[in-house]
């Protein structure tokens, strides 16, 4: 079979890697893939959102499957382009994406089939008076201030104190995030700890793929400004069987059951982030309509079987009738390297060496996103640049690998956190 992938991060890079081990596999294209993804793949230079550029390549090279990975071609109808002329697609519709294009059409739609989520209001620009007065019937700070548009993982603002969040209304409705942030997402806090859940469904049919956590916040200690990950393990501990099967009962099913009772029957991977705690159970923070990144890595680093069957019969029809995923007992850690500056403007043009020293290191594989090749070096030109993924018999010796290699390879102008997988250790 011949797939083309869509996108140019580390999660590309790891459905590559992951589908490459598969034996019906034979050919895999990425557009426009990165200098990781070159090395199993073959990369033609179309951008992800280039969306009839992607539809022409389609055209051209009929692939049996094309698997979207960025939210943003799937918010831009790219699914249905595709599907248009017969080309079975992994991601959902432009309408199904709206989970995530959508912050304020995701709170809506929680509500009206009673899925259990943070209590929240909608604000246009000329009802910067009214968001501020709705700050008044919360208990009081933290405060969640959401972009309803894509802001690159970004669009999401927690202020401390009451006058950063008048200070912030103003700037999210006034452009901060551009469009993003035309409308805004008031809602309450939610306490408890995060986690990160995948499902694959078919439009009719969900099942469970994965539980994961992942690192938010810039800093050690869960600090400073958000990101778009820093950092993921899997599995959560705090995902355990039980949990799970809230999850699906609670949130997943509904969810799938209610698009498709809508007429926006959802195709793809569901990425749930969730707040859990004992009062409360499992909430939906968000909804993703993609595999997160870097979650992807480590979920594509722990599967036993050959995921392809799976991803096509989401495309097609027929997940119920899959066996289900087998995913290894090794747990597996990612550190992800960034560009000085980051989540700001980042340091680009660095030479970064000794990639292929870390990549022999046992149980490692480094997943490229924000790289560029120059002659024979590889170098940053992102903000997110490395994904250092590795699995191991325990967390606590993935984690060591990961950072082993971390340590290994030569960028200085790179960071990252120290404390991955800080809240599964302290569990023990």
């Amino acid at each position: 079979m011949k797939i083309l992938i869509v996108g140019s991060g580390g999660r590309e890079h790891a459905i590559a890697w992951r589908l490459k081990q598969s034996p019906r596999v034979t050919e895999i294209m990425a557009a426009p893939g990165n200098p990781g993804i070159a090395e199993i793949a073959i990369c033609v230079p179309i951008a992800a959102d280039n969306i009839e550029g992607l539809v022409e390549l389609a055209r051209s090279e009929r692939p049996n499957l094309v698997i979207i990975g960025p939210e943003v071609p799937l918010v831009m109808g790219l699914a249905d382009k595709l599907r248009a002329i017969d080309i079975p697609v992994f991601g959902p519709s432009a309408r199904s994406a709206m989970l995530e294009g959508s912050k304020g059409f995701s709170k809506d739609f929680m509500a009206k089939y009673n899925i259990p989520t943070a209590r929240y209001r909608r604000f246009t620009a000329d009802q910067a008076a009214e968001a501020k007065a709705y700050l008044d019937t919360f208990d009081g700070p933290p405060y969640v201030l959401k972009a309803d548009g894509l802001a690159a993982g970004k669009g999401v603002v927690i202020p401390e104190t009451k006058a950063e969040a008048e200070t912030e209304i103003d700037a999210m409705l006034g452009g901060k995030f551009g469009s993003a942030s035309a409308s805004l997402v008031i809602e309450e806090f939610m306490h408890g700890e995060e986690a990160s859940f995948f499902a694959l469904c078919d439009g009719e049919t969900a099942v469970a793929l994965a539980g994961a956590q992942d690192h938010k916040r810039v800093g050690d200690g869960d600090t400073g400004p958000n990101t778009g990950g820093m950092g993921a393990y899997s599995p959560a501990p705090i995902l355990d069987a039980a949990m799970q099967k809230r999850v699906m009962d609670e949130i997943v099913t509904p969810t799938i059951d209610g698009m498709k009772k809508d007429g926006r029957p959802y195709r793809g991977v569901l990425f749930v982030g969730l707040m859990i705690d004992e009062t409360h159970g499992p909430r939906v923070v968000e909804y993703n309509v993609r595999f997160g990144d870097p979650e992807c890595q480590v979920i594509m680093t722990r599967l036993k079987d050959d995921p392809l069957p799976q991803f096509l019969a989401c495309a097609i029809g027929g997940l119920a009738g899959c066996a289900r995923l087998e995913r290894v007992s090794d747990p597996a850690v990612c550190v992800v390297m960034a560009g000085a500056g980051y989540p700001g403007e980042p340091k680009k043009g660095g030479v970064i060496g000794n990639l292929d020293e870390a990549n022999k290191l046992p149980g490692v594989t480094v997943f490229h996103a924000g790289t560029a090749r120059q002659g024979d070096d590889i170098i940053a030109n992102g903000g997110r640049v490395l994904t250092v993924t590795a699995t191991a018999p325990t967390l606590q010796d993935a984690v060591t690998r990961a950072y082993q290699a971390v340590d290994t390879i030569n960028w200085p102008d790179g960071f990252c956190r120290r404390d991955i997988a800080w809240r599964a250790l302290k569990r023990g």
